[in-house]
């Protein structure tokens, strides 16, 4: 079938906009635009139903002809001002209000790009579906792709940005049901190092465990498990700096609680969400964080990257060095104290998920390296200081007290008196 054969097909189904009839064809003839295609075609029935009249004797083929040819003669090259378009339902008239509206959302934000999405109502995707039935798709583009494109040279024309379609800084959504537009601004990323000087502070934010963040007075309504966080404490400077939502944190793994991060910290990425500011001094961010959680928490080696170094991150294995206070339940000798570091040393572990944990995490029994072990300290008093450098993974307190056996081989089952963790530091994220 021809495409004017197509295109009365088309016309028999009623009214129907120039951009709606060329879309039919929009993979057809380069250098168009859709409303063009459509004017086009309709000119060419208007002739053609002319020719007809004027020198054919044919009455089917007239009769044929007569209804397109009225419906293009009357909506030729104004989408119809009296017929509204059974398929879009006159969606292309409002491309400069949509542009309007965005460029008056978009006032106040810091952004270099933009991408405009649609949302079809069903409504409007039933009646293409019916066009298509009709017509075919061989040829056709969807309504939705049309009117990001339609809407977006717009909206570039009043912002002077430009369209991304890859990483946009900001999408622009068109809901036709609901007749507005909603902003989904892309987050900014900054990865860093932060150091915890103080025990008792944890990574995230932690809800309380009885009310689960709603507030009660175990958590004296605050609905935190613990008041403060490194979380939290680099949150307040980002927030204000890019004017943010909120944030999120995204660590290289985690300490306990009651550890301290030291040597060059622990990498991490903290998150901007909706940012109405994209960029910001990172050096006087630094800045403002320290001095705020100054005795707390310090950040370091501030960058911005993009969303994708979160899952590399994440996945990256990490050697960690610790530097641990140790106790034991009975008196040991330096000698054979050395000797057991020793066997440690350079040894695969088998730890079956620590009985501490394993109510959050999942049963495993897991492989796990000790590079080094050795004595720093023997202090007299009973504890002495040992530094593990081992393969990120390892649950280090174990290693030491050997978990009734999950942990094998384990400073207290070598030695065979009872060693424990009393303070655990991390000195270093090899990563």
């Amino acid at each position: 079938m021809d495409v004017l054969e197509i295109s009365k097909k088309i016309m028999h189904e009623g009214p129907i906009c120039d951009h709606c009839l060329g879309r039919q064809f929009a993979k057809l003839s380069t250098g168009l635009s859709n409303r063009e295609r459509g004017q086009a075609l309709k000119l060419a029935l208007v002739l053609e139903g002319d020719r007809i009249y004027k020198s054919e004797n044919n009455d089917s083929l007239l009769k044929e002809l007569a209804l397109c040819s009225a419906f293009a003669r009357k909506t030729l090259g104004t989408g119809g001002e009296d017929e509204q378009c059974l398929v879009c339902q006159d969606q292309f008239k409002k491309l400069d209000r949509w542009a309007d509206e965005a460029a008056k959302a978009l006032e106040g934000l810091e952004y270099s790009t933009f991408l405009v999405g649609t949302k079809v109502s069903g409504l409007l995707s039933e009646n293409e579906e019916i066009l298509w039935a009709e017509a075919g798709t061989a040829y056709a583009e969807q309504l939705k792709s049309e009117l990001n494109r339609e809407v977006g040279k717009r909206i570039a024309e009043k912002v002077q940005k430009e369209v991304d379609f890859e990483n946009p800084d900001i999408t622009i959504t068109l809901d036709l049901a609901k007749s507005k537009l909603e902003l989904q601004i892309r987050s900014v990323y900054i990865i860093g190092r932060y150091r915890k000087m103080v025990r008792g502070i944890p990574q995230t934010r932690w809800p309380c465990r009885k009310c689960k963040g709603k507030g009660c007075e175990s958590c004296n309504f605050t609905g935190k498990q613990y008041q403060e966080s490194v979380d939290e404490l680099i949150k307040g400077p980002v927030v204000e700096a890019f004017q943010a939502v909120d944030t999120a944190f995204h660590g290289s793994g985690r300490e306990d609680i009651d550890a301290l991060m030291l040597g060059s910290g622990r990498p991490f990425v903290v998150e901007a969400k909706s940012p109405k500011k994209r960029s910001a001094d990172l050096e006087e961010l630094m800045r403002s964080i320290n001095e705020k959680a100054a005795g707390k928490i310090e950040v370091r080696e501030f960058s911005f990257i993009g969303k994708g170094m979160i899952e590399t991150l994440k996945s990256a294995k990490a050697d960690k060095t610790y530097k641990l206070k140790v106790t034991f339940k009975e008196p040991v000798s330096e000698e054979k104290l050395k000797s057991c570091l020793g066997s440690l040393s350079g040894t695969e572990i088998s730890q079956q998920t620590p009985r501490r944990v394993v109510h959050r995490r999942a049963d495993l029994v897991r492989k796990r390296h000790v590079h080094s072990i050795r004595l720093d300290e023997l202090t007299g008093e009973g504890y002495v200081y040992i530094t593990v450098n081992c393969e990120g993974g390892l649950y280090v307190k174990e290693l030491i007290s050997g978990d009734e056996g999950r942990t094998n081989p384990s400073l207290s089952g070598l030695l065979g008196v009872t060693a424990l963790v009393e303070d655990l530091d991390v000195v270093n994220v090899d990563i």
